[in-house]
């Protein structure tokens, strides 16, 4: 029988982290979310927190007040923005913001989380990252950031190894969920032509993400660590035409 752990998922309100916490508590898993909202649906086996993760303070805060009165197996960072703009227009604190979120907050939730999971000898740390690590126009700040998570989750794989933690990453490619949207029109040309240009033909669901991070945290997935997933229908072979 599969041991119940805790899953501790920032962004877990909407997107992808939505569909990775509905499949985990299906499966009698303990989930805690973290997000400036919380979710719209509520179950016995989810906990939800709200909290502005762009800010260290209320990171550091929430961090210790969750990992205060919970053990965290799993730590999944999702939340993500990525304030698009040609580098004409860019601006440095973009950079810092997005620095904080995609970097400083989960450096400060698997702080707060570390000491637990070393004490149990089990850990699965896994950063959502996104194929623009590669680079893509308009995501100066975006792909800096997202590329620095790559470099930090190997990093932690080799910290953390012995301690039977692992650090992985998946890389979406464009997904439909609302941060797509947010820069691309829903259901318009833009969007057809960019599902066109997928080599897998489609766009991706966050249904094809939550399933690649769920192999990271499975307990048989620990041979498995300093990974990058790219979890993007092929695009990370080709690029995407915008």
């Amino acid at each position: 029988m599969t041991e119940i752990r805790t899953t501790l998922i920032t962004g877990g309100n909407s997107g992808i982290g939505e569909a990775l916490a509905r499949k985990l508590v299906d499966r009698g898993q303990r989930v805690v979310s973290v997000g400036l909202e919380e979710p719209a649906w509520t179950h016995d086996l989810l906990t939800a927190y709200r909290a502005d993760l762009t800010s260290i303070d209320e990171t550091r805060n929430v961090a210790q007040d969750i990992c205060r009165h919970r053990a965290i197996d799993c730590l999944v960072h999702n939340a993500g923005l990525i304030l698009p703009n040609l580098l004409p227009d860019a601006k440095p604190e973009d950079i810092l913001t997005l620095a904080q979120l995609h970097l400083g907050a989960p450096l400060l939730l698997t702080q707060a989380a570390i000491e637990g999971m070393r004490a149990r000898r089990f850990g699965r740390v896994v950063f959502v990252s996104s194929r623009a690590a590669m680079g893509a126009p308009t995501r100066s700040a975006y792909s800096a950031t997202k590329a620095g998570v790559h470099g930090m989750a190997r990093t932690w794989a080799l910290e953390l190894a012995a301690s039977g933690i692992t650090v992985n990453v998946v890389a979406p490619g464009p997904i439909l969920t609302d941060n797509f949207w947010g820069v691309v029109p829903k259901d318009s040309e833009q969007q057809d032509r960019m599902a066109r240009n997928v080599p897998v033909g489609r766009l991706g669901s966050r249904e094809d993400v939550a399933h690649a991070i769920d192999f990271f945290l499975d307990e048989r997935s620990g041979y498995v660590t300093g990974q990058v997933l790219y979890v993007c229908g092929g695009t990370s072979l080709v690029g995407l035409a915008p």
